[in-house]
């Protein structure tokens, strides 16, 4: 009797410090969930800025392509582990993108700090190098926003033809 006493009280300890944990895990896994669909919700606000923005100057909608998006998405990450924006790279990544795609032309435009998706498409439209990437005859597009452990946007879009 005195053994199951014991083991009754192991395992309510066992449960009680246990449940702590598992809250917190609870909490930081539905807090990267919110952030992940926030920033998809961006990621597809922006790419219809650009398409509607293509569009009503006579030009095609770009396609979105897993390729462009994976080469955007890691270049988003490696600019927030530095801490900076760059281009850093790009011709490797222009190469593997146009391997994996058979694209024969690669661009890409970074941003960061900007709360949104208009004001990223709006800082992008008045920079003639970015501009140009955005009206070009590209084909396809990926499109990579991240939020740093401070909050700080990051953005990479890929094109490529």
């Amino acid at each position: 009797m005195m053994r199951i006493t014991y083991l009754s009280i192991f395992l309510f300890i066992i449960l009680i410090t246990s449940c702590s944990p598992v809250e917190e895990n609870k909490e930081r896994y539905e807090q990267t969930v919110e952030t992940s669909i926030n920033d998809s919700k961006m990621e597809e606000e922006l790419i219809i800025l650009i398409n509607n923005y293509r569009t009503s100057n006579g030009l095609h909608k770009l396609q979105l392509s897993n390729s462009a998006y994976k080469y955007a998405n890691q270049h988003t990450s490696y600019m927030i582990d530095l801490g900076e924006i760059n281009h850093d790279n790009f011709s490797q990544r222009a190469a593997d993108l146009s391997t994996e795609t058979n694209a024969i032309l690669v661009a890409e435009n970074v941003a960061k700090d900007y709360e949104g998706a208009v004001e990223t498409f709006n800082a992008w439209i008045k920079s003639d190098g970015h501009k140009l990437n955005i009206i070009s005859d590209y084909t396809h597009t990926g499109v990579s926003v991240k939020k740093n452990n401070n909050g700080d946007y990051y953005y990479t879009q890929m094109f490529y033809k």
